[in-house]
């Protein structure tokens, strides 16, 4: 019978021997899903509950136009399938109003904020150019969110110009690097996370595994930076991409991402509800 993919990680770490006496205790943050701000100042309410630590507000995700439900003419009328988020419409960007949102979302969330304007390029959903993203960036930071996430593919004056302003409003930085098509190697995601510890307060990685071989890298790549005392969040979507989420106190991660979505085979998109994470971690004896 063949290695099942806890095995290997227990067989990865043990190998490398870099485990330390104490597990790091990572933040959890809880990236939300909603398409308003009122969706999502009620899911922040619920991630509170749940014991989240801080809430990612994805600022590009108001900008999607949420299909209705249809119900078929087929199938005794039963509801059909809600496309994938990729395939939804998005609003033109003067449909929201940047400065009211943001006073509305500080006013109404109830823990520490992560403020994320994803471009489509790194699996978000901005329909604006790029100039129109970075204002909205400046205009957070601005707001004094306590975290805003600054992508690596920034262009580096720009850049440079948002991390200054960060630094001087006390607020921390995520460097994030998403790669939607695919995970490199174990090498070169340890790479990334040395290379880019003066860009950001934590180094953030997340690919898309196409297999479990993906999401080992992940794994491969938290072992070997385990105990050098680097701050970093590794994961993947998709199969496998939960098993860094899930180990991340023994892989020495610093911040794990989660979600409230408690849907059937959610495992399968590489997610994991933020309850089932604290139990596992209690299970694991983390």
């Amino acid at each position: 019978m063949g290695q099942k993919p806890y095995d290997i990680i227990i067989a990865t770490v043990n190998e490398e021997g870099k485990v330390a006496d104490s597990m790091a205790d990572p933040k959890v943050c809880v990236a939300l899903d909603g398409t308003t701000v009122e969706e999502m100042t009620d899911e922040a309410a619920r991630a509170n509950l749940a014991g989240a630590d801080m809430v990612e507000v994805r600022f590009d995700r108001l900008y999607l136009i949420k299909p209705d439900p249809t119900i078929s003419d087929e199938e005794e009328g039963e509801k059909v399938p809600t496309p994938p988020e990729n395939e939804w419409d998005t609003s033109d960007t003067s449909t929201v109003d940047v400065e009211a949102s943001i006073a509305s979302l500080k006013e109404g969330l109830p823990l520490p904020v992560i403020f994320t304007v994803r471009p489509v390029s790194e699996g978000g959903f901005f329909p604006g150019i790029e100039s129109e993203r970075i204002e909205i960036l400046s205009k957070a930071i601005q707001s004094n969110v306590s975290w805003i996430d600054l992508e690596l593919s920034i262009e580096e004056a720009d850049r440079k110009k948002l991390k200054d302003a960060a630094m001087k409003n006390d607020c921390k930085v995520i460097a994030s690097k998403h790669d939607i098509n695919g995970v490199p190697d174990a090498e070169a995601i340890v790479t990334l996370v040395r290379e880019n510890q003066e860009a950001g307060d934590i180094v953030k990685f997340c690919g898309s595994a196409r297999n479990h071989a993906d999401a080992l890298q992940i794994i491969e790549a938290a072992t070997e930076l385990t105990g050098e005392g680097l701050n970093h969040s590794l994961m993947a979507v998709n199969g496998g991409g939960d098993w860094p989420r899930l180990h991340a106190p023994m892989l020495d991660q610093s911040l794990v991402f989660a979600t409230m979505k408690n849907e059937f085979r959610i495992s399968d998109k590489g997610l994991i509800n933020i309850r089932d994470l604290r139990d596992a971690w209690t299970l694991l004896e983390y």
